[in-house]
């Protein structure tokens, strides 16, 4: 008897539950070998999109050496009417290594979820409040001109 693959929705309760862990390699496993990650507003210095589950991998595990992920809440999800997309909206906290100030920030990602692997993420993050704690507010804003 075949075994019947997760669905979207019991990927995005998987993702959900080991990014609020910070479990980097778990988070990585979700995202198919091919995978495109797009991050439309993304801060300096981070790519507006990025391919491939071992990027991620390294770049979900690069962030252990800047903060330590605490919990994840204000989690809805939104079933559309694509059965292979998917809309989370959450709160991630995480502690900044060096300083040890808590961070919070809201994120939302528009996933396609096929075969049971994560294809494409369009992720949309709080971006000022990771600057601010950071203290990069300054480089993120530019010089404030138009």
């Amino acid at each position: 008897m075949p075994t019947q693959k997760p669905t979207a929705l019991d990927i995005t309760h998987r993702f959900l539950e080991a990014s609020s862990r910070g479990a980097y390699d778990e988070l990585a496993d979700l995202y198919a070998e091919d995978a495109v990650i797009e991050i439309p507003f993304a801060p300096p210095g981070v790519p507006t999109t990025s391919q491939g589950r071992e990027v991620f991998r390294a770049r979900f595990k690069s962030a252990e050496k800047t903060w330590r992920i605490e919990g994840a809440d204000q989690i809805s999800i939104h079933q559309t009417t694509d059965p292979e997309v998917v809309v989370a909206e959450y709160t991630l906290h995480r502690r900044l290594r060096e300083s040890g100030e808590r961070v919070s920030g809201r994120y939302i990602m528009v996933m396609t979820i096929r075969d049971g692997l994560i294809r494409h993420s369009r992720d949309y993050a709080d971006v000022i409040a990771g600057a601010r704690a950071m203290g990069r507010l300054q480089e993120l804003l530019g010089d404030g001109s138009l």
